[in-house]
């Protein structure tokens, strides 16, 4: 017989989709993802119609990183410091901004890119806050035993957003131009600062005084990650794999010049991989795991690098898709376990800064990968550059599986907190570097 005394035993969480919060954070999001989808589609697909030169996809993605790159200091300082779903607020309304700006160059006849690359630096800095803001405040959001639900949910729903934004942006410009496509831009980002003001941060931990300097703080977050090789192993892998081996900044050229498939096709290329994403981003919200976690990792890895090798030699549009679509499905499984392992390893107090240069790797994996893809499309050919990317990224899986022994063997996601003492400290307040 149990005894009086027994304590009740503890129930499981609830689901994620019944979580107010969550609710009202993933809808806020969507918006604003639909928005830098559809506009990231037909930027690129605008100016290389108005230069028929790769290099200027390459600035495109240089334009949004650097400014990155110089905000990563303070972006990091702010967000520790001040309300995460404020400066979060403040970002997509500049983000709304920019899309305005795309919206007026399109509807005035402008003829060159010098304008729509000056709208991309500044969607840039309001993309080096947005970014490590959106990751620091999801812990604040959702209980600490329900994080991993949440973030394979959010990473599903987000890649859910790219498909319908890629693909609808595509047609949209293959029909009117990109005018309707930057009004309905303008449009999401305003609807997502709205819904954003509506979510509650139930579980943030209070903000103490800051000590010393910014610089001192950030050195703070620096040194925190160079002395936590799961940290380190886990931003380091994404940002060469991805800046080495990534193939969308090519599609443009593919669908124009290797598939022959116009601006619809290139829509359906770049929601071929957020297909993939979906997918396997479904499963892991309904199904997620947590064993064995570093190795699943190397290999999702080394599979997303392997498909991007058969998209690159494909001239087939449907085994291009299919590639893709694969590449996609790999990449999800690999931010699952990256986000996991991140969040878990950090405490609240230092989410931002880690975050801030979290976000600059994965920026710099996307955007510097661009600018790395469009130049040697032009210096190489568009095939021969894809090829080398896959190869490249191959190397890199190989390369941090030897190198980091700790993340390669890490089994669950609570290891990575205790390997760095982050359980311990979560709850710390303030600022200390």
């Amino acid at each position: 017989m149990t005894s009086s005394t027994s304590l009740p035993p503890v129930a499981a969480p609830a689901s994620i989709y019944r979580h107010p919060g969550f609710l009202s954070f993933i809808s806020a999001r969507l918006m604003a993802v639909f928005a830098t989808q559809v506009q990231a589609v037909v930027v690129a697909w605008q100016v290389y119609d108005l230069t028929r030169n790769p290099l200027a996809l390459a600035y495109v993605g240089l334009a949004q990183f650097l400014p990155m790159l110089c905000l990563l200091l303070p972006a990091g300082d702010l967000i520790d410091r001040f309300s995460r779903k404020n400066i979060l607020a403040i970002s997509w309304a500049v983000g709304a901004l920019c899309s305005a700006g795309l919206w007026w160059l399109s509807g005035h006849g402008a003829s060159g890119v010098a304008g729509v690359y000056a709208v991309l630096v500044l969607f840039g800095c309001s993309r080096a806050f947005s970014g490590p803001a959106l990751q620091s405040l999801l812990p604040q959001v959702v209980p600490r035993e329900q994080l991993a639900q949440a973030i394979a949910a959010n990473s599903m729903l987000m890649r859910s957003a790219s498909i319908g934004g890629p693909l609808l942006g595509g047609v949209l410009y293959a029909l009117g131009g990109g005018e309707l496509t930057f009004a309905l831009c303008f449009a999401c980002f305003a609807i997502g600062t709205a819904l954003l003001m509506r979510v509650a941060t139930a579980h943030a931990s209070p903000v103490g005084p800051a000590l010393g300097t910014m610089w001192q703080r950030f050195g703070a977050g620096i040194q925190f990650i160079r002395s936590r090789p799961i940290i380190l192993g886990t931003i380091s892998l994404d940002l060469f794999a991805v800046l080495l081996g990534g193939v969308v900044a090519l599609l443009p050229i593919y669908a124009s010049e290797v598939l022959h498939v116009g601006p619809a096709g290139l829509g359906a290329l770049r929601s071929a991989v957020a297909v993939g994403e979906v997918g396997a981003g479904l499963y892991l919200s309904m199904r997620p795991f947590n064993r064995k976690v570093g190795r699943t990792m190397f290999v999702a890895v080394a599979v997303f690098g392997l498909a991007n090798l058969l998209f690159a030699v494909s001239t087939w549009f449907w085994l291009s898709f299919a590639a893709l679509l694969v590449a996609g499905a790999a990449d999800m499984v690999s931010v699952y376990i990256r986000g996991a392992l991140v969040q878990f390893s950090t405490p609240d107090h230092m989410r931002g800064r880690v975050n801030a240069v979290n976000m600059l790797f994965i920026g710099s994996s996307n955007e510097l990968g661009e600018f790395r893809a469009g130049t040697s499309a032009a210096w190489l050919g568009v095939v021969p550059a894809a090829v080398l990317g896959g190869l490249c990224t191959l190397g890199v899986v190989g390369g941090w599986t030897l190198g980091f022994k700790q993340l390669r063997t890490v089994d669950r996601f609570e290891e990575a907190a205790e390997a760095t003492g982050a359980s311990s400290t979560a709850g710390a307040a303030g600022n200390a570097p």
